[in-house]
């Protein structure tokens, strides 16, 4: 297979959760750019809307529905929807995700426990349900979108958020047990740990401490609009077959200090 065929999607059809902003729509993008149809859902149906609409420049097909990701029954008509317009899932991306900064000591427990729901439930909610689909075909792309914060605890004074930090470890384990359960399935389960880039999310902590986070990153700089699509479609395509249970750390160097 030429190298060109290992990184196309043409012809696939992926899902991203989340994917009305932020990394969610870089993500959207860069499938459709590599030729797959995209589903981008997300509680914010009118900013999937807008994403979707820009997705079909690209040549592409693409639909934008409404998911709480924590909901069973909505994750359900996600899964249904996207067989009914395109008969198959290729590409699972679980984007979706929340935070709540707080020091530990005075964390409440029900944003915890919010941000553990969306980000670890709404994770395993999609994955099941995507995953009996992909196993009748014996075939799919899991990638869950975890974050350098899943691999290490992080100076209060960068980052204080320690329920965000449980849930994406929570996530990179999940990631590899999934690997190994689905394996016999043909379905490939990766995870993808991004720095810091600018979105609605991280804006007050790169405001506030945005300097002190750059002198952690070898690479002196935020992740740019870009800097996730070849990660993305690296774990989407032909040329990741040979790949599972694998976390892959797209965060300028911080990880290496």
């Amino acid at each position: 297979m030429h190298v060109s065929e290992l990184f196309s999607l043409k012809g696939k059809t992926a899902i991203v959760t989340g994917g009305g902003r932020g990394l969610g729509e870089q993500i959207a993008t860069g499938l459709a750019e590599a030729g797959a149809n995209v589903v981008v859902c997300s509680r914010k149906v009118e900013a999937c809307q807008r994403v979707s609409e820009r997705l079909k420049e690209h040549g592409v097909q693409s639909l934008a529905v409404s998911c709480d990701v924590t909901d069973p029954h909505a994750v359900k008509q996600v899964v249904e929807e996207t067989v009914n317009a395109f008969g198959r899932i290729d590409v699972l991306v679980n984007n979706s995700g929340m935070s709540w900064g707080a020091p530990v000591l005075d964390m409440p427990l029900d944003k915890f426990k919010t941000v553990m729901e969306v980000n670890v439930t709404g994770t395993f909610l999609m994955s099941q349900a995507v995953g009996r689909k992909m196993a009748e075909q014996r075939s799919g792309k899991i990638i869950n979108i975890a974050s350098v914060a899943g691999l290490t605890g992080t100076d209060p004074r960068v980052l204080d958020a320690s329920g965000y930090h449980a849930s994406k470890g929570a996530v990179i384990a999940f990631t590899k047990d999934l690997a190994c359960k689905l394996a016999p399935y043909d379905i490939h389960v990766n995870a993808i740990a991004p720095g810091f880039f600018p979105t609605k999310m991280s804006k007050a902590v790169l405001d506030y401490r945005g300097e002190a986070i750059l002198e952690r990153t070898p690479l002196k700089r935020f992740g740019s609009e870009r800097d996730l699509k070849g990660a993305v479609v690296y774990l989407a395509s032909p040329a990741s077959d040979y790949v599972t249970g694998h976390v892959l750390v797209v965060d300028g160097g911080m990880n290496a200090m």
